[in-house]
């Protein structure tokens, strides 16, 4: 396996995949660079969303496609918005969605601040095995939206053991750390076995 499809229009989870994979050889190609529509995401887990859209998109291009579903699980917000990450920012408009985060946790009056991202990555493969990665990291949410870096809920999320957000983190320590880098590296191992 050369070129492998990442199932996603997400410039910032492209160059995401980009810096992990192509220092391993691969060739990665975005579902907007082969014009492949996205794939409507009606599983209930994270685990269903990913190999639904792994699956779909192999069948529609006959590439090899890794597709991931992530989300931010907020405990004092009973876990979302979880699966419903994505859709949960009005317009995708990541910035208002931390906001409502952010405002949601205040409204609660709980002092919990505790939060985990979660990431699924799906490899499906020509011919219909599916292969599954898991990546969590625990941490908590900040009180406001700081630091420039990331895409999505990177602003207001610390992970454990760290004073800084993922928004304030550098490239190589955020990959190091991130929910998708530790799915990814799952990945990595997988493939070194695969190819002996």
């Amino acid at each position: 396996m050369k070129k492998i499809l990442i199932a996603s229009h997400n410039e910032g989870k492209i160059k995401e995949f980009r810096d992990i994979l192509e220092p391993l050889g691969l060739e990665v190609v975005s579902a907007a660079e082969l014009n492949v529509s996205d794939v409507e995401e009606t599983g209930k887990t994270f685990e269903e969303n990913a190999a639904l859209k792994a699956e779909a998109m192999t069948r529609e291009t006959g590439f090899a496609c890794i597709a991931d579903d992530s989300g931010l699980c907020v405990n004092a917000l009973s876990g979302r918005p979880g699966v419903y990450s994505a859709r949960y920012a009005p317009d995708r408009d990541f910035g208002k969605g931390m906001d409502m985060i952010l405002e949601e946790i205040a409204a609660t009056g709980s002092e919990d601040r505790s939060a985990y991202f979660m990431c699924v990555l799906a490899l499906a493969v020509p011919g219909g095995e599916v292969y599954t990665f898991e990546g969590k990291v625990d941490g908590n949410i900040s009180l406001e939206k700081r630091g420039d870096r990331g895409f999505g809920y990177d602003k207001i999320f610390v992970p454990k053991g760290y004073d800084l957000t993922f928004g304030e983190l550098s490239k190589e320590e955020k990959n190091a750390l991130s929910h998708r880098g530790r799915a990814l590296q799952k990945f990595v191992e997988f493939m070194k076995t695969k190819n002996g």
